[in-house]
This record gives C-alpha cells, sequence and structure tokens, in this order.
C-alpha cells in the first residue's frame, strides 16, 4: 500500500506482530524460519504493479453470500444461520481511502464447517452455503458483504482448542505481491483472549484491530446485524495482518 506523497513515512512497529516462533501456536512452528530472513531492496517491477481492478466484472452476488453458492449450484434455499452483514473501509494510516481494490473472504458455516475436503469437523455441511466472497471497494474505500455468522470450530492445537467465530479477508491493494490476509473477530466472543493465535499477539490494541464492532445503526430489524471492520494497511494503528507476522 502507497503513503500520499506528501505525507512522511512512518516504518513498521515490529513489536506489534508476533513472534516467527511461537510454541503456544503449535502447527506455526514447522513454518517459522529457522534462517535470518533475506531483504528484498529492488523489487521487480512485476512486484510493484499488477493488474487494475476497476474494470474486474463482478457477478451480481459475489459479495453475497447468502445468494451466491445457491444459485451456482441450482439450489433453492438459503443458509442455515445467523444472518449479518459485514462492512467498512480499507484505508492508509493517514485515513485516505484505498478505492477499488479487491476484497476477498472466506469462512465457515453457521456450523463452524467449511467447504475444503480437508475439513474434518463433524458439523455437516450447509447445502446452501459456499463460504466465500468479493467485492471491490469504491471511490471512498467501502467494502461490503451479506452472509451468515460463522461458528466456533475446535482445533488440534491442544485437547480442547476452539477457534473462535471469524472471518478472514484478504485486501490485494495496488498489486498481487501487496495482497495483505487478517481475519475478523466478532465483539464480544468469550473464545477470542483464550485461542492460542490471538495470544500470540503481545498487544492488546492489536487483537482490538481485528475485532468487528456491532452497529445496531446499520442493522436491518427482522433481518440481520451489522458489523463494522475497517482495514487500516500501515501506521501506528494499521490492522494486524496474518503475513507480516
Amino acid at each position: 500500500m502507497q503513503d500520499s506523497d506528501n505525507q512522511r513515512f512512518v516504518p513498521r512497529d515490529r513489536n506489534w506482530h508476533p513472534p516467527a516462533y511461537a510454541p503456544g501456536y503449535k502447527t506455526s512452528v514447522p513454518r517459522s524460519p529457522n534462517q535470518a530472513l533475506v531483504s528484498l531492496q529492488h523489487p521487480s517491477r512485476s512486484e510493484l504493479t499488477g493488474p487494475r481492478f476497476e474494470a474486474l466484472r463482478l457477478g451480481p452476488h459475489d459479495n453475497d453470500l447468502l445468494m451466491n453458492y445457491r444459485e451456482g449450484q441450482g439450489q433453492d434455499g438459503l443458509p442455515i444461520g445467523e444472518r449479518i452483514v459485514m462492512f467498512g473501509r480499507v484505508v492508509d494510516q493517514f485515513g485516505k481511502p484505498v478505492p477499488h481494490t479487491l476484497v476477498e473472504m472466506w469462512q465457515a458455516n453457521a456450523g463452524g464447517r467449511y467447504r475444503h475436503k480437508k475439513d474434518g469437523y463433524l458439523a455437516p455441511l450447509d447445502p446452501n452455503f459456499g463460504g466465500v466472497g468479493r467485492c471491490l471497494t469504491d471511490a471512498q474505500g467501502w467494502y461490503h458483504f451479506r452472509t451468515v455468522r460463522p461458528g466456533p470450530y475446535p482445533w488440534p492445537n491442544d485437547p480442547n482448542s476452539w477457534r473462535p467465530a471469524h472471518i478472514h479477508v484478504s485486501v490485494m491493494g495496488p498489486a498481487i505481491a501487496t495482497r495483505l490476509i487478517t481475519q475478523m473477530y466478532f465483539e464480544g466472543d468469550p473464545l477470542i483472549p483464550r485461542c492460542p493465535i490471538v495470544q500470540t499477539l503481545g498487544d492488546p490494541e492489536a487483537v482490538d484491530t481485528l475485532t468487528g464492532r456491532l452497529d445496531m445503526a446499520r442493522s436491518r430489524p427482522m433481518d440481520y446485524l451489522a458489523y463494522r471492520f475497517d482495514i487500516v494497511t500501515r501506521g501506528a494503528l494499521q490492522t494486524y495482518f496474518e503475513n507480516q507476522g
């Protein structure tokens, strides 16, 4: 993500992100580097530029997970679960919007199961829910998804580890090489502080940047609750990104 030409450069705070080696998050240990990292001082032009997403043709329901899977599979039902809207802005460290960038998301269904061949959780699949969506930010950096609230699920980190309900989010930026990945948790979820992945973050404010806030003003009576999740790409208030750890 590029800073404005007239703004000063703000270096990344390395203490904001978890250490590369985090034994409490056991499945990450084999992936942690055991040699010094290599700095790429002179990236190629292909790493700095990429596809322009303004002309990307999206389907009418690409950002509507209540509709996009059932239509592709010829189903006529709606997904099971609490209907929600996830929305927010993608901005840089100075509040400047990041317009026309591709935002992608994926999640488990209301029972906590992903539509993935390697997900062996005993919760059932929802025949009307695929769990993926995408959209482009508008000129002011806004994005919007309609979906169901995902369920928590167990994972084999410890004898009784559970992931909090969460939605994964990818922001592409100006090029494929600048893609950033994060996830949104839900305000008030008691599993957030118990999660071994969350516990790798030493700063409570970093955890706070991963929390979607309930917005009753944007909720629709008898239909859905709305959660606002703004994504800040750099600076002191940046959102924690998984691929910057």
